[in-house]
């Protein structure tokens, strides 16, 4: 409720004094995957209430949820799932011996004895875990190791998806909530970057509750648990598992009340502001004044001491991999492009571009054809700065530029595609359509550079210092005089009380004494070439001033304006032909078992067998059928499919 005001405040400021940053150049889709699937198909789930694996049939929707059906007539009939999940905190685990690892440290003082059944057992040599440090865990397995990483692709993503949960849409209560969290936190002590800031407010408000009171949970009960190894662990994960969910349900209760009662004031607030702003401006500066003159002579020591020597070194641990990864964005982006141009230059003309663009413009939603540049962003190491700066894991600066680097894809896709569909009307003949392709392809390109250059300096470069984002400074920088604040307290006129609050005042003074040596380490590395950086004083103003007027209009349907579909389906048929963004095609018939898999049909024998002749006799295992988004994903290349249907 107290960092609802001053949000409120810092919004209603910013967009009278209109401080904005540099202008984007690319355009944003606003509903990037509307009536689309990520990925879809067969799996298995281990029943913890049978202890038994069953066969289920995975959606993951839009919205980067795991939706487990009984099969997949089940989803095309619109049956009720059986598991819904929400992976938000959750880890991904491709070992058993991972899963084992992190169980046994849950309940410490239970050692299993050597020889002892474990308390999972996978049927195959391919699983796939979810593992929380407070809910439910679920237990997946897959056939190949093929379909292992393509599923973990996807899981991860999920869990990178949902642990982006906190809308940066909302002006206010998102910063007003991140900064409650961090402020919460630090009255505690716990300075550093904190894991479990993931998912949606009540999720991160659930994590916060469950890790003050699991330790004292596991010392009332633990002792008391029976049976054996096995046993206990699987109690304990059941119990932390219901003191979650009715942790959840309380914390959403309050949490919803609390937000409908500053929304009901807003107004009333907000008039206030309006009214006062120069004063309350005024009263802020003058408390600023008075922090300064308190905390510079010992900031600036603290900072000389313990900050300024390692802050290239930081930049430079994040700016490598970042870097990296933002090339490969642009790298795939280039490919896939170029790869879609010549295949329309060898087959076809306008009939062949639809195809493709209805696969391209989701391109930055495939799991497994990102996966190249998130990969590099793993590449992040802090060795040595991370005791130093309380960072317990890296896994925040990853997943905020892995967010990043999929909005930029997507950002390039929707001004390639928009600039496209411009030029369309224009052109006659496939050579036409081939050289405007190469020089959109080029103007994006242009477009790609500049913005992750800006984006990169903000995840990278000064952004990790700010409140709420990186916090890699919060540690060394702000406990030393927390203490001392409650004497600034007298220094705020009563009427403003509620828009100036002595804490984050203290933050913005402290971090502007080590921002002069930041944006510096900023300049020297925008020089670099290896960061392919632009330099502050190169701006981009309104290159395009009609582009953006183009990303406002109906979103472009490829197959409904240049694909003759036929008119509208039943929406069960909709349903069960719903595009993916993934495409895993599976026979239903053919559905995985934890038994021997079956043999696998030889290629000539399955066209054989299409051809109207005899069933043939299985004579090795049967890879999944799948075919994945665009052409490189293909398991058979094209050229070899081709012969083989002429061969037909």
């Amino acid at each position: 409720r107290e960092q609802y005001w001053v949000a409120l405040f810092n919004s209603v400021r910013y967009e009278i004094e209109g401080n904005g940053g540099p202008q984007a150049q690319l355009l944003h889709r606003k509903v990037p995957l509307e009536d689309h699937v990520i990925y879809s198909g067969n799996l298995f789930q281990y029943i913890e209430e049978n202890k038994k694996w069953r066969n289920r049939f995975c959606v993951v929707p839009h919205n980067y949820g795991l939706v487990l059906y009984e099969n997949k007539l089940a989803y095309e009939r619109e049956l009720p799932p059986r598991v819904l999940i929400n992976s938000a905190g959750y880890k991904v685990l491709t070992s058993v011996e991972q899963y084992l690892e992190l169980v046994n440290a849950s309940l410490p003082g239970i050692t299993p004895k050597s020889g002892n059944t474990p308390i999972l057992k996978c049927p195959t040599d391919f699983p796939l875990i979810l593992w929380h440090p407070y809910a439910r865990h679920y237990y997946f397995c897959l056939m190949t190791g093929k379909e292992q990483e393509k599923w973990g692709a996807v899981f991860q993503d999920c869990v990178r998806h949902c642990n982006n949960g906190i809308s940066e849409d909302s002006k206010v209560e998102a910063p007003a909530f991140t900064d409650a969290v961090r402020m919460y936190r630090q009255s505690k002590e716990q300075y550093g970057t904190w894991d479990m800031l993931c998912g949606n407010q009540t999720q991160v408000l659930s994590n916060l509750v469950m890790e003050e009171l699991l330790p004292e949970l596991r010392n009332a009960i633990g002792p008391r648990l029976k049976g054996k190894t096995q046993e206990r662990q699987r109690t304990w994960i059941q119990i932390s598992d219901a003191v979650y969910r009715m942790v959840y349900e309380q914390t959403k209760a309050q949490y919803d009340a609390m937000v409908a009662k500053c929304e009901l004031e807003r107004p009333q607030m907000e008039s206030s502001i309006r009214t006062d702003m120069d004063q309350i401006i005024t009263s802020k500066e003058h408390l600023a004044s008075k922090i300064r003159a308190f905390v510079l002579p010992k900031a600036e020591i603290c900072v000389r001491n313990h900050v300024q020597p390692y802050i290239s070194s930081i930049l430079e641990a994040l700016m490598t991999p970042t870097s990296q990864g933002f090339a490969e964005v642009r790298e795939v982006f280039f490919k896939e492009v170029t790869d879609m141009n010549m295949n329309i230059v060898n087959e076809g003309g306008l009939e062949k571009l639809v195809e493709y663009m209805e696969k391209l413009s989701h391109l930055a939603f495939h799991p497994v054809k990102m996966q190249s540049c998130y990969e590099k962003m793993e590449q992040l190491k802090l060795e040595g700065l991370q005791q130093r700066f309380d960072v317990s894991s890296t896994s925040v600066f990853k997943q905020r530029a892995q967010i990043h680097m999929r909005q930029q894809m997507d950002d390039a896709l929707y001004t390639f595609e928009t600039l496209l569909h411009q030029e369309l009307g224009k052109l006659q003949g496939k050579d036409e359509l081939c050289k405007s392709i190469q020089r959109i392809l080029e103007r994006v390109l242009k477009k790609y550079d500049y913005d992750s250059s800006t984006v990169r300096k903000k995840t990278s470069l000064w952004r990790f210092s700010i409140p709420g984002d990186g916090e890699l400074l919060h540690p060394t920088l702000i406990p030393p005089l927390w203490q001392e604040l409650a004497k600034f307290q007298e220094l705020i006129f009563e009427d403003f009380a509620s828009f100036i609050l002595v804490e984050n005042t203290y933050e913005e003074v402290v971090l502007q004494s080590v921002m002069k040596d930041i944006m510096q380490a900023v300049k020297e590395a925008a020089v670099q070439r290896k960061h392919n950086l632009y330099r502050d004083s190169m701006v981009m103003h309104n290159s395009d001033p009609n582009l953006h007027l183009l990303g406002e209009g109906t979103p472009i349907d490829w197959g409904e304006e240049h694909g003759g579909q036929p008119e509208a389906e039943p929406a069960a048929d909709k349903r069960r032909r719903a595009k993916q963004v993934v495409s895993v095609i599976q026979d239903d018939e053919g559905a995985l078992s934890p038994e021997p898999p079956e043999p696998r049909v030889l290629f000539g024998a399955a066209v054989s067998a299409a051809a109207g002749g005899a069933q043939p006799k299985p004579l090795r295992e049967a890879p999944p059928k799948c075919l994945a988004l665009g052409t490189s994903d293909l398991s058979l290349p094209r050229y070899f499919i081709k012969n083989v249907i002429q061969m037909f």
